[in-house]
């Protein structure tokens, strides 16, 4: 039962919005956008380089188009589609085993920008670059935690 007595104690201990606090809505997913010259061409580079596979491609000719793989959802769009320049977007991607990762990734031809590293924020990560710039980091927890002093090697 509601108690409005507790429902203060709740709200003055957090600056919180307490509508949102107490929300019975749950987000369930999101999607990055990136920006690209040429659409179709990217769907194949993300699905031949990335292994990621084609979950829809719209328009006539097509200007918007999703990939997907294990749950990672990535959004293609035209350039000449939007005001924002292709090759500018980021995500970062976690896994499961980023060093096996790293290696499919490399048989398959991806642009691998650098191996696997640990890093002194706790994680090990590698980055990589579609055919615009747009930039996919890829990384899992480290096993091996290092102190602030000490500097990945190049």
């Amino acid at each position: 039962m509601f108690n409005p007595r507790e429902w203060h104690d709740i709200t003055s201990q957090t600056k919180e919005d307490p509508i949102t606090t107490l929300s019975t809505v749950s987000l369930c997913g999101a999607a990055t956008v990136f920006v690209v010259q040429d659409v179709l061409g990217s769907v194949e580079h993300y699905r031949d380089m990335l292994g990621f596979r084609t979950e829809f491609t719209y328009g006539q000719p097509t200007f918007y188009a999703g990939v997907e793989r294990n749950g990672v959802v990535i959004h293609l769009q035209a350039a000449d589609h939007t005001k924002r320049q292709p090759g500018q977007g980021a995500v970062n991607v976690f896994v499961t085993d980023v060093d096996a990762l790293y290696q499919e990734l490399k048989s398959r031809g991806a642009r691998v920008l650098n191996e696997p590293k640990d890093y002194p924020y706790g994680m090990r990560d590698f980055d990589i670059n579609d055919l615009d710039g747009n930039q996919l980091c890829f990384g899992m927890e480290s096993k091996r935690q290092l102190t602030g002093s000490e500097q990945p090697t190049s």
